[in-house]
């Protein structure tokens, strides 16, 4: 049996992509998640899944970073990135960061029934638009290498961090002590190589969809 995961937080557009799979695999089973909480205890939970069709901009998500973690705790699992956003270059840093193939949300249904189909067959999915734009930088591709050296607990407190959360507001959503949360964080910054903080948000944030945006900074 199949089974497809689908992380969106628009239950309308979760409900049209399992309609588009139920008609596409009758037998397919289909496991949804709305955040990136739900998204991580999901993939851990289906360790065989088929596909992970990942909403790019999911609360809790920061950017790329979602998928180049997801790639590397879980290289058997393909991702297909979709999104609302169709720019060549949000498309193209996608594949380059591991995706298997990226959707955008205004594609028909006919469209993404072949895109499943592809990708559960072994092969990309690339829209040709993808293929204008220029690869990812250097720099932003030697910082997903080393996000990718992060655990999964430390991956969590990562994307806490970067979502302005204190030790302290970390250690009570992950249900650990504060000391705990230090210990990771040491392990963060030195597996980033980062001096402090400021500097891991910093970092992270070239994996945002809008890099030049502001990233949050908690103290």
């Amino acid at each position: 049996m199949t089974t497809l995961l689908i992380a969106d937080d628009h239950p309308l557009f979760r409900e049209a992509l399992r309609g588009v799979v139920t008609r596409l695999m009758p037998e397919a089973r289909i496991c949804e998640a709305e955040n990136a909480a739900a998204l991580y205890a999901l993939v851990e939970a289906e360790p065989d899944a088929d596909l992970l069709l990942l909403d790019l901009n999911m609360p809790g998500v920061q950017g790329y970073s979602a998928l180049v973690h997801l790639r590397a705790s879980h290289p058997q699992l393909p991702v297909v990135m979709v999104s609302a956003r169709e720019e060549p270059a949000v498309m193209r840093r996608a594949l380059d960061h591991g995706a298997m193939g990226f959707i955008p949300k205004s594609s028909d249904a006919a469209t993404l029934a072949t895109a499943l189909r592809q990708v559960l067959e072994g092969e990309r999915w690339i829209p040709e638009a993808a293929f204008a734009a220029d690869p990812i930088a250097d720099e932003e591709r030697a910082i997903a290498a080393r996000i990718r050296e992060l655990t999964p607990q430390q991956f969590r407190v990562l994307q806490m961090l970067c979502a302005g959360l204190m030790n302290k507001q970390i250690g009570y959503e992950l249900g650990v002590s504060e000391a705990t949360i230090k210990a990771h964080m040491s392990a963060i910054l030195r597996k980033l190589g980062a001096n402090n903080r400021t500097q891991v948000v910093l970092m992270t944030g070239k994996l945002l969809v809008d890099p030049d945006s502001t990233a949050v900074m908690g103290g």
